[in-house]
């Protein structure tokens, strides 16, 4: 299986320059207006134009406040402050301090098109610990 991240965004621009700036990304092919591909992580990032108030799925409509989603996006580096320290310079919000726990740390972000975001740093076996 091959997975590809479709992130929906209302600013392709503003969206591009965070997460290129926020993880490192580089920019990759260009889909016209509407969508830009990121790359530099395990899988490529596609940026997908959507105005808010746009149909998104069954009766719902975009809407780019902050939002809870099952789905999140995890970025694991290999020292979490300076990480930290480069995604809350890019204009992500940090919305919990650091947690440590047996397997690494964790801290919760936000961007500015409401979707949540998790930077982890692995200690020791990282999942490992954990692992039945």
């Amino acid at each position: 299986m091959h997975v590809l991240i479709n992130i929906d965004v209302p600013d392709l621009p503003a969206a591009e320059a965070l997460y290129t700036r926020a993880f490192g990304l580089s920019t990759g092919r260009r889909f016209g207006e509407g969508g830009v591909e990121l790359l530099g992580a395990q899988a490529p990032i596609y940026l997908l134009h959507n105005t808010a108030g746009s149909p998104a799925a069954t009766a719902a409509q975009r809407d780019y406040t902050r939002h809870w989603t099952p789905v999140h996006l995890d970025v694991v580096v290999e020292s979490l402050e300076p990480a930290l320290d480069r995604a809350v310079q890019a204009g992500l919000v940090q919305e919990s301090p650091i947690r440590e726990t047996n397997w690494g740390r964790i801290v919760r972000l936000a961007d500015s098109f409401g979707h949540g975001w998790c930077l982890l740093q692995f200690v020791n076996r990282g999942y490992d610990e954990i692992a039945t």
